[in-house]
């Protein structure tokens, strides 16, 4: 592995038992760890459960959850999140792994793989670019979206149609290689200050 390569964080949102996010996070994670440019870190909530009530002296158990998440997202230099839709947004389990860090996005760029019903999950990463860009992180413009994602999956877990996901991961993926290359020579020579 080269100094040029870059540490691509991928984050599976969905905690709900029956949840899809694994199938959609282990078909975009794998297309991401089949370029050069890229190591890949999956990072799954549900593995992950971090407490709902956020303190400055965090409890042991909350430490302990923290020591296994924050430095994973430290030493990344770009995110994907991968999201469903839940009521027009996204899972209160995303939320709370985003509240409970702050430098760690910072400068960073993120991008998003999102599925649902009708709408595929874009109301959700709607409301995530603006998370982030409170955060201080950059959003790619390109996603990846499935409409009726339990539809377009095979019993194998890749896309039935894989043209249109794929060509569009590939597109998302040369986007945060531009950002993550670009802003961690810039945070090299210039720390960040927000």
């Amino acid at each position: 592995m080269s100094k040029d390569t870059l540490h691509l964080a991928v984050i599976v949102s969905s905690v709900r038992e029956g949840r899809f996010g694994p199938v959609v996070g282990r078909w975009f994670a794998g297309r991401a760890k089949g370029r050069e440019d890229f190591t890949v870190d999956v990072v799954d909530l549900a593995d992950h459960m971090l407490p709902a009530v956020h303190s400055h002296t965090p409890s042991p158990d909350a430490l302990s959850v923290l020591s296994e998440v924050s430095p994973r997202l430290e030493a990344a230099d770009a995110y994907v999140v991968v999201t469903p839709e839940y009521n027009h947004s996204y899972p209160a389990a995303l939320k709370q792994l985003i509240d409970w860090h702050y430098t760690q996005w910072r400068a960073k760029p993120v991008g998003f793989v999102s599925y649902g019903g009708v709408s595929g999950g874009l109301r959700a990463v709607e409301h995530l670019r603006q998370v982030f860009a409170e955060l201080h992180a950059v959003s790619v413009r390109d996603g990846v979206s499935f409409h009726s994602a339990w539809e377009r999956f095979d019993e194998g877990g890749e896309p039935k149609d894989p043209a249109g996901p794929e060509g569009a991961a590939e597109v998302m993926l040369d986007q945060l290689g531009w950002w993550a290359s670009t802003l961690r020579r810039g945070r090299a020579v210039a720390p960040y200050r927000a």
